[in-house]
């Protein structure tokens, strides 16, 4: 997913997967422009015949590339649901736009992210401990991380992203001998 699909794309499949699934009116030649409308109501964008265009084809691409499923109701009406590619689709697009937020006022505690991953789990460690990097964690040892902010649920995404669970600990503590230089790191 990585750059491969526009943001219109990348919106479709997360309204999707929060929706769980779209039911949509079959009753005109213009299903795919019905589908827009609906998922035009659940995002930023505005209603206008380019949109609805971007959001057809759109449609018609995840369609193709087997991420979404058309089901016929038998009643005039289709569901639109994510297959299982979609489904990991969605969790790729996840990954990527990982952040941590950093809250206006520092609560003084540090999350400390530590992990002992096996050898014959290296992509994961590796893909783990590059994440956090880019996360802006600060790396004290090899594998033991630190961040100021609240970052469990984001770790716990990783952690099942990459099916780590075991592997991974998270501890919150209140102070870190000689911290000095972490405050600032973080600015804080």
């Amino acid at each position: 997913m990585k750059g491969n699909y526009s943001e219109v794309t990348k919106n479709i499949l997360l309204t999707i997967a929060i929706t769980g699934l779209v039911v949509v009116a079959a009753t005109s030649p213009y299903f795919l422009i019905s589908l827009a409308k609906v998922l035009l109501k659940n995002k930023k964008y505005h209603s206008s015949k380019e949109n609805e265009e971007k959001i057809v084809r759109s449609l018609r691409g995840l369609k193709k590339n087997n991420l979404i499923i058309l089901k016929d109701q038998g009643d005039g009406n289709f569901t639109v649901q994510l297959t299982q590619k979609g489904k990991e689709k969605v969790e790729e697009i996840n990954f990527d736009n990982l952040a941590i937020k950093k809250p206006n006022k520092w609560d003084g505690k540090w999350r400390v992210v530590t992990f002992d991953i096996p050898e014959n789990r290296k992509p994961a460690r590796d893909a783990l401990r590059s994440k956090m990097k880019e996360l802006k964690f600060y790396q004290l040892q090899k594998s033991v991380f630190i961040c100021p902010y609240p970052c469990e649920k984001e770790i716990l995404f990783l952690c099942e992203f990459f099916d780590i669970f075991k592997f991974v600990d998270i501890i919150i503590a209140e102070k870190i001998h000689n911290d000095g230089m972490l405050k600032k790191v973080f600015r804080l």
